[in-house]
């Protein structure tokens, strides 16, 4: 995947759009995304898959009718070349932004509202679109687990017994009902307005899903801290601290593995509210 190819998906799906200059824009672990003269973002597949690629595009198109913020709209979609194209959306993204956490209250509030609306959505109207992602608690900590001997030599020594103790506990009960929600709402995925911090695009929809409502939640606490918990009933609570935790060492081990400092700095500032302070 490379800007010949970005010319080539572009005379199949715009013939009549002329192209200029063709960027990389950003590689993620699902998609590889290519910006083309500052407007258009042509975004492939790693592992193309077609039906998902149609689907996404759908799911995408479904979303955009209802939620109170901007998300990608497909200008064109290639599913059998992993193809999907949107004009490019107005913002930042908010783990460019290291004073995000200045803003958190006024972020969350937003971030939060966006959450309401999506998971009000009667599940059964996405079950076309979206899949269910909702995996044992006991498995999250499983691969959480796997993580640590990875990343244990980057988190601070005054964090390990802390990280360890969670590790060994036993993870909290399930009990919820499924809701469809974005499943990423990670702050790589929030284009904010750095002038104001409103909030001006969600990106990245492919593992939106039928799941736990506390997950996204609890990603909001990782990147934005504690005020992302105001409001939330105590059981959605626990989970999101709970699904806060497990991501921190995911993302570290991506981190590491990729070599994006970004994400390092990220999950590392965020330790002292997810295994120091009490967050619940």
């Amino acid at each position: 995947m490379n800007a010949a190819e970005v010319r080539s998906v572009l005379a199949e799906g715009l013939p009549d759009y002329q192209a200029g200059t063709v960027t990389l824009l950003d590689e993620g672990e699902d998609n590889r995304a290519f910006e083309v003269d500052g407007t258009l973002v042509v975004r492939f597949a790693l592992e193309p898959d077609p039906a998902a690629i149609d689907r996404e595009a759908r799911l995408l198109n479904a979303v955009a009718a209802v939620v109170p913020v901007p998300v990608p709209v497909p200008a064109f979609v290639l599913a059998e070349r992993g193809c999907l194209a949107y004009r490019k959306l107005p913002g930042i993204p908010l783990l460019d932004l290291p004073q995000r956490l200045d803003h958190a209250e006024s972020l969350v509030s937003q971030l939060s509202g966006l959450l309401a609306v999506l998971h009000a959505i009667p599940p059964e109207s996405m079950a076309s679109l979206a899949a269910v992602d909702d995996q044992p608690m006991t498995r999250w900590l499983a691969e959480a687990g796997a993580y640590y001997p990875g990343v244990a030599s980057r988190l601070p020594t005054r964090f390990r017994p802390r990280v360890k103790a969670f590790l060994a506990a036993d993870p909290p009960s399930r009990g919820h009902a499924r809701v469809f929600t974005h499943n990423d709402l990670g702050a790589e995925h929030v284009l904010v307005d750095a002038a104001t911090w409103t909030v001006t695009g969600i990106l990245d929809w492919t593992d939106a899903a039928l799941t736990d409502p506390a997950y996204d939640h609890g990603l909001l606490l990782r990147d934005l801290g504690p005020t992302a918990l105001a409001g939330l009933a105590s059981d959605v609570r626990e989970r999101a601290v709970f699904y806060a935790r497990c991501s921190v060492l995911e993302e570290l081990a991506y981190a590491l593995e990729s070599g994006k400092q970004k994400y390092a700095a990220n999950a590392l500032s965020a330790l002292p509210w997810l295994f120091s302070q009490v967050v619940m």
